[in-house]
């Protein structure tokens, strides 16, 4: 009897062990996979081109939907431009931001009155239009959470960066990421916009998300520091605008999201782009993800149900969760 409930004691104690062993690669893939091409998210979101893998190497991938995008195919990444430039701006710093740095690349500075800018104008340029409020600042926008390209519209003047057009502006990125990410990293502009023109393919953003995970990137050590609050909902006095749905609450870090929503979120770090571009880390810094594709239909619509970022997100998370655990979602 005293051997018969030891056994049983013996099992209990292993249970929860046996149940947390890691996946293996194969079953990592194979449930990211079936997630990617049969989930109703991701058949929502299809066609697209995905992608997991660590600090060294991709470890899963491929095409998702008819026609989907290849790995090399570049696209607008939007938003996810916005990683980008925090990068950059994290390797000009040497990895010592000012409290200005901070304040600019958490959307606290008040510059909120920016809308777009026109093809081949100057950063400056284009934040001094007419449209965009002749560069001015906000007021009643300072020190809270604005989303809103402004904030590193104005920094890049501050950076000395003012007087480049889209090319010059990508010259300047590649120039500065270039010793970590290559001499044939491929990033250009559209329009000269920090937070919101950059164009590339999934296999040139993933070597930026490579080197953050391997801390080959000053940003790679910052990854969700000193991340503020962004739905107003949540803190009114501290917040103005978010795209994220008003159902869930992320913070914002330096330049990136942290899906850290109390219901949903699982803490990853990400910067999803208003046309579906969706890279991003898991919050144990252990792994990284793109889910790749460019539709501009209801990307400027008001319902987040139609929002492409919204729904590359809802798609890639559960990519993300499959392959954490190995279990396909459906």
């Amino acid at each position: 009897m005293r051997h018969a409930a030891f056994t049983l004691l013996t099992l209990l104690i292993a249970a929860p062990l046996i149940a947390q062993a890691e996946p293996t690669p194969l079953q990592r893939a194979g449930a990211a996979r079936l997630t990617a091409e049969k989930s109703a998210a991701c058949v929502a979101a299809q066609p697209f081109y995905w992608e997991i893998g660590n600090a060294t190497q991709p470890l899963a991938g491929g095409k998702a939907g008819e026609n989907g995008p290849e790995r090399h195919t570049e696209m607008a990444i939007a938003s996810a431009s916005k990683w980008v430039y925090a990068a950059f701006v994290a390797e000009r710093r040497q990895g010592q931001l000012s409290a200005e740095d901070v304040k600019f690349l958490h959307f606290q500075s008040g510059y909120t009155y920016y809308h777009v800018c026109r093809q081949n104008q100057s950063v400056a340029a284009c934040q001094q239009s007419l449209i965009n409020g002749r560069g001015r600042l906000n007021p009643a926008t300072e020190n809270r959470f604005d989303y809103n390209g402004g904030h590193m519209q104005q920094h890049a003047i501050l950076m000395g960066l003012g007087s480049l057009d889209p090319e010059g502006l990508a010259l300047a990125m590649r120039q500065s990421l270039a010793p970590t990410l290559g001499t044939d990293w491929s990033f250009s502009y559209s329009q000269a916009m920090p937070a919101g023109g950059g164009q590339t393919s999934a296999a040139d953003y993933s070597r930026l998300l490579r080197a953050l995970l391997g801390g080959q990137l000053q940003l790679g050590r910052l990854l969700g520091k000193e991340a503020v609050c962004t739905n107003p909902q949540v803190c009114p006095s501290d917040a103005v605008k978010t795209p994220i749905p008003a159902t869930e609450s992320w913070h914002y870090s330096l330049g990136h999201w942290v899906e850290d929503d109390p219901q949903v979120g699982d803490g990853a770090f990400s910067s999803p782009g208003a046309f579906g571009f969706y890279p991003w880390i898991s919050a144990d810094q252990r792994f990284y993800g793109i889910v790749a594709r460019e539709q501009r239909r209801g990307a400027l619509g008001d319902d987040p149900s139609d929002k492409p970022a919204v729904a590359s997100v809802n798609c890639g998370r559960e990519i993300r969760a499959a392959w954490m655990d190995g279990q396909p979602r459906r």
